[in-house]
């Protein structure tokens, strides 16, 4: 294993908050293996890199030497995590949890080691809780503390409903590091609540309390809102290798080095270099394609990556995007069909023209053909290609 400083800094890069770290200072200093608990409630069935900032730390873990428990919350997702919500979530069935959580499976392991993980379903404890099992977990906090929590206090004030089951979710994923004796539990930062009632139920069921080490939510492509599928702004891990190359490569350049840190596996001393080659001058597109090139092949091998810049189909002489790529915000009050994206950011002179263009497959998003049917999302954000040389990235803002 490394030293303890050797580890905490690695476990610290990136991290939101590690609480407490002098607790987990005097855990490492122990020099054995830690349990190390993140939580995954499968309620759809497609990651996208945001998903991974977590597991890549996850991995993290796994390379110092620490054992991890992938945790599948077949039992917590047909209660619905309310984390940020201000609506009831309906409920799945547990056919559709276990479906997606199959996915879910190759798809982590497409960067953990699967010999180094360990994967649990909270139902295998939670299905085996009697009555009585379940109204001493629920002892365990009061009313007035569960409405502190900062989703259920902002619906309480303005009288939305919040079932009585979606008390049950943090008081569940709190025992879930009983059940698993957990050293660490990861999560995102609004997860915090949830993850700091693991201490505390740990703490009266008799157990070390774990430590908390908050993520920070990644931003999507817009550099602005959260990444999400539903705001059309995000990465998806089995999108197709030029997809994924295009989207990285037309990255805001104030964006690339916070998805330096959160999603690639170079040292931070390599990252650095990185950086201080662009001050001196080097041209920031150039590392951006080292970091595509860099999760193209995490996800779809090295030569996928050697070849993601053709399959991205939005190249020009030499398959690139033109270095002066324009940006345009347009406005308007609801999703918006392709072709009047390509009429007013002026990529086509009429709608004739893009109706044309469309009909000859000539239009491209994100390097991907599309055609008349295409509805850009508000809120999204993509590269745009009209016929071989009119291109933008374009982002549709609410009007």
């Amino acid at each position: 294993m490394k030293s303890v400083e050797e580890q905490l800094a690695l476990i610290k890069r990136g991290a939101e908050e590690v609480l407490v770290e002098s607790e987990l200072v005097e855990k490492l200093k122990r020099g054995e293996p830690l349990r190390i608990k993140a939580g995954f409630d499968p309620t759809a069935p497609d990651l996208h890199l945001g998903h991974t900032v977590l597991i890549n730390k996850l991995r993290q873990f796994q390379e110092l030497g620490h054992t991890v428990v992938f945790l599948i919350g077949d039992f917590t997702g047909m209660i619905g995590d309310p984390s940020g919500k201000s609506a009831t979530r309906p409920p799945l069935t547990r056919e559709q949890v276990l479906d997606n959580a199959e996915t879910y499976k190759q798809q982590v392991f497409k960067i953990l080691d699967p010999a180094k993980t360990e994967v649990a379903f909270n139902s295998s404890w939670m299905d085996h809780l009697t009555p009585a099992d379940f109204i001493r977990l629920a002892s365990q906090y009061t009313v007035a503390r569960m409405l502190e929590r900062d989703d259920f206090d902002k619906r309480y004030t303005s009288s939305q409903p919040i079932a009585i089951h979606e008390f049950l979710y943090p008081l569940v994923q709190g025992y879930d590091s009983v059940a698993l004796k957990a050293d660490v539990e990861l999560g995102g930062t609004d997860q915090k609540f949830n993850l700091l009632m693991g201490r505390e139920l740990q703490r009266a069921y008799g157990q070390e309390a774990q430590t908390v080490i908050t993520m920070p939510l990644l931003e999507g492509l817009d550099g602005v809102k959260k990444m999400s599928k539903s705001l059309g702004n995000y990465v998806g891990i089995q999108e197709a290798p030029g997809v994924m190359y295009s989207k990285l490569v037309s990255l805001p350049d104030a964006m690339m080095w916070r998805y330096f840190e959160l999603l690639s596996f170079r040292s931070m001393e390599e990252i650095e270099q990185l950086r201080a080659d662009v001050e001196a001058g080097a041209n920031p597109r150039d590392v951006k394609i080292k970091l595509a090139e860099e999760i193209v092949a995490r996800f779809h091998g090295e030569e996928a990556a050697a070849n993601a810049h053709r399959a991205a189909g939005n190249r020009m002489k030499d398959g690139e995007l033109p270095e002066d790529l324009p940006e345009v915000t347009l406005t308007a009050g609801e999703d918006m069909p392709i072709a009047a994206v390509l009429n007013q950011t002026g990529l086509v002179k009429n709608s004739a023209a893009a109706r044309d263009l469309l009909a000859a497959g000539s239009v491209k998003v994100d390097g991907e053909v599309v055609d008349r049917s295409f509805v850009f999302a508000l809120g999204a954000t993509h590269v745009c290609q009209a016929g071989k040389k009119a291109f933008a990235r374009v982002n549709l803002q609410q009007g």
